[in-house]
């Protein structure tokens, strides 16, 4: 990992129970982490309603009952030890009364929705009205947003990793990201299923 490029950690907490979310925007290296974290030795809290595909041939680690959360918050009790993936709205909606350890990824906006627009093709929809410049703006300022608030809760702890870093340098980000989650997983096995030759959307060459 380059000098200056580690990720970066912010919170409150003490080492007790806690439950792993990983969260970013659509398309930002979110199933790539939870892939990570399985691999890894924790178990992903996942339904398998959403298959894998042409965009996620490797899955997409999605759990439904994320998206209710603010009606019905019981999975949340049972899911301690486990790695669960929520877009970044959907935090607010966690109760307070557990702690958690957010795993962010950051991707480069236009890669981001380079990545989207494709992805929408293939199902055949279309995406925002919006200009490219509008939708790149929108979606830092979200990612901002969600950086303030993770780290203004006292039971939230907060990783921000960028994807291509965990791309570039697999092994380093596992090793942060074991840290990060106390030592308990295994970072070579981590670092062993991520695939550059998914990283399809690129806005340079490095």
């Amino acid at each position: 990992m380059p000098e200056g490029d580690s990720p970066v950690y912010a919170g409150h907490l003490e080492s007790r129970p806690f439950i792993t979310v990983v969260s970013g925007l659509p398309r930002s290296g979110t199933s790539m982490m939870m892939q990570m974290l399985a691999a890894g030795g924790m178990p992903p809290l996942t339904d398998g309603v959403r298959a894998p595909d042409e965009d996620n041939p490797r899955g997409y680690f999605e759990f439904e009952a994320v998206k209710r959360t603010r009606k019905d918050s019981s999975w949340v009790s049972t899911s301690v030890g486990k790695a669960v993936k929520m877009v970044p709205l959907l935090l607010r909606d966690l109760p307070p009364d557990f702690d958690y350890r957010v795993i962010l990824m950051r991707r480069d906006p236009s890669e981001v929705l380079e990545s989207q627009k494709a992805m929408l093709q293939r199902l055949g929809r279309t995406g925002a009205k919006a200009s490219d410049e509008t939708l790149k703006e929108l979606f830092q300022k979200e990612l901002e947003r969600t950086s303030h608030w993770l780290a203004a809760q006292l039971n939230f702890r907060m990783l921000t990793v960028d994807y291509r870093e965990c791309i570039c340098y697999p092994a380093g980000v596992a090793g942060s990201v074991n840290a990060f989650l106390d030592g308990k997983l295994d970072p070579l096995e981590m670092a062993g299923v991520v695939d550059a030759t998914l990283y399809r959307k690129k806005v340079k060459e490095y």
